[in-house]
C-alpha cells in the first residue's frame, strides 16, 4: 500500500531592509526599490508547482524596514511562533544581528541574499547563516580568472571613496595574488568633479601610469566608474564594477534555459531580473527543494539536508549548485558581462581544484577562520 501523502505548510519569512538613496555623480541608473521581492514571489510560484502534487503549501510573509530593529523583532517573533525559515535581503550589520541573536542563532535557517561582504564568509561565519548572494571574493576571482587567461596580468586598480569600494578593491588585490596578476598602480578617485562635463580631461590624467593591460574599477555605486571606458590614458579594456563586470545574474544570461526564467520574471515584475532578485529567487527555491526532498519544514532537518553532500539545485547556470560546508556559501558560476552581452562564465577552463572548480571562486576551506557547524542546535 502506498504511503499516504502528508500535507505541509511551508512558511517563509522574507526580510527586506530598504537602503537609503545616496547622492552619486552619475544618476543614470537606479536600483529598483523592490529588488529581491519579485524574485521571492516567483520562487514561491515555482515551489508551488511541485508542491501542489505533494500537498506542500508555500506562503511568503514579507516584512520590510529601513532599520534593523523591526526586522530582528519580526524574525524573533517568527521563530518563537514555531517557524524557522528566513530569507534576508538586509545590510551586513543587520545580518549579523539576526544570525547572532540568542533567539535565532543556530535555531533558524537564515539565507542571505543581499550582502556580498567577505567577512561573513571567512571571519564571521555563523551556524544557521547561509548565502545565495555571491561574495565579493567570488566576483573578483571570476574576473581575475578571465583576465589572467587572456594574459592581461598588469592591472591599474582604480577605486572610489566609499567603504564598499575599498572592500571590492581588496577582493581584487586578493584575486591578483591568488592567480598571478600584479597591481602596477592603485589609486583612489578623490575628486568631486562633474564627469558628465569633463570626463575626457580628468580620466586620462588620472589613469596616466606605466604600462598596464587593463583598468580594474572598484566603484560599486557608480560614482565615477561609468565614465572610465574609452577615457583611459592608455587604450586599454576596463573591467570590474564597470566595463566587463562579474555578476551572479544579469538580463543578458539566456543559456541553459535562463531565458524562460527571465521572461517569467519580467511578466511578474515588469522589469529585468537583477542579482538580488536572482539570489532571493534562489534562496526560496533552495528551501523548496529541501522541503520536497525531506518532506518536512523543520529548520533542523532542512539545514542538515541543505549542507549535506546529497543536496544540489538546478538554477539556470548550466551546473548543479550546492553549499560549502565550511561557511554556508552557495557554489555557483559567475557571469562576465557588459550591458548587452554575456562574454564568458567563470570558473574558466584550466583553473583546477581537488574537489570542484566552483571552489576556485571565493574563500576555500583552508582560508576560512571561523566556527561553522552543519547542524542546528
Amino acid at each position: 500500500m502506498a504511503k499516504p501523502v502528508q500535507a505541509l505548510d511551508a512558511n517563509i519569512l522574507y526580510l527586506q531592509q530598504n537602503r537609503p538613496e545616496q547622492a552619486l555623480l552619475s544618476n543614470i541608473f537606479n536600483e529598483p526599490a523592490d529588488s529581491g521581492l519579485p524574485g521571492a514571489q516567483l520562487a514561491i510560484e515555482d515551489n508551488s508547482t511541485t508542491g501542489r502534487f505533494l500537498q506542500h503549501h508555500y506562503k511568503l510573509t514579507h516584512n520590510q524596514s529601513p532599520t534593523a530593529e523591526p526586522l530582528v523583532a519580526a524574525a524573533v517573533e517568527w521563530v518563537q511562533n514555531g517557524e524557522g525559515l528566513i530569507v534576508a535581503n538586509v545590510a551586513s550589520d543587520t545580518l549579523l544581528q539576526l544570525a547572532n541573536h540568542p533567539a535565532l542563532r543556530a535555531k533558524a535557517v537564515i539565507i542571505n541574499t543581499g550582502s556580498g561582504d567577505d567577512s561573513l564568509r571567512h571571519q564571521q561565519c555563523t551556524t544557521g547563516l547561509l548565502h545565495t548572494a555571491a561574495s565579493r571574493a567570488m566576483l573578483a576571482d571570476a574576473l581575475a580568472q578571465l583576465l589572467v587567461s587572456k594574459r592581461w596580468q598588469k592591472w591599474f586598480l582604480m577605486r572610489g571613496q566609499r567603504p564598499e569600494d575599498s572592500l571590492f578593491a581588496s577582493a581584487m588585490k586578493r584575486a591578483a595574488k591568488r592567480f598571478g596578476a600584479s597591481i602596477v598602480e592603485d589609486k583612489t578617485w578623490s575628486f568631486n568633479t562633474d564627469l558628465r562635463r569633463v570626463a575626457q580631461q580628468e580620466i586620462p590624467t588620472f589613469t596616466r601610469a606605466r604600462a598596464y593591460d587593463v583598468v580594474v574599477v572598484a566603484d560599486e555605486l557608480g560614482d565615477v566608474g561609468e565614465y572610465v571606458p574609452y577615457n583611459t590614458w592608455l587604450p586599454r579594456p576596463v573591467a570590474g564594477t564597470q566595463g566587463l563586470t562579474p555578476t551572479a545574474w544579469h538580463r543578458v544570461v539566456e543559456q541553459w534555459g535562463a531565458i524562460q526564467l527571465q521572461n517569467r520574471f519580467e511578466d511578474l515584475a515588469q522589469r529585468a531580473m537583477n542579482g538580488t532578485d536572482y539570489a532571493t529567487w534562489l534562496a526560496v527555491r533552495v528551501i523548496g527543494e529541501a522541503v520536497t526532498r525531506t518532506n518536512t519544514t523543520a529548520a533542523t532537518d532542512i539545514y542538515k539536508y541543505i549542507l549535506s553532500p546529497e543536496f544540489e539545485v538546478a538554477a539556470f547556470k548550466g551546473r548543479k549548485m550546492s553549499f560549502r560546508s565550511w561557511n554556508g556559501q552557495m557554489r555557483q558560476p559567475i557571469a562576465l558581462v557588459h550591458p548587452r552581452a554575456l562574454i564568458s562564465q567563470s570558473p574558466q577552463e584550466g583553473f583546477l581544484h581537488p574537489h570542484t572548480d566552483l571552489d576556485t571562486l571565493g574563500y576555500d576551506k583552508p582560508e576560512v577562520n571561523c566556527s561553522f557547524k552543519t547542524q542546528l542546535d
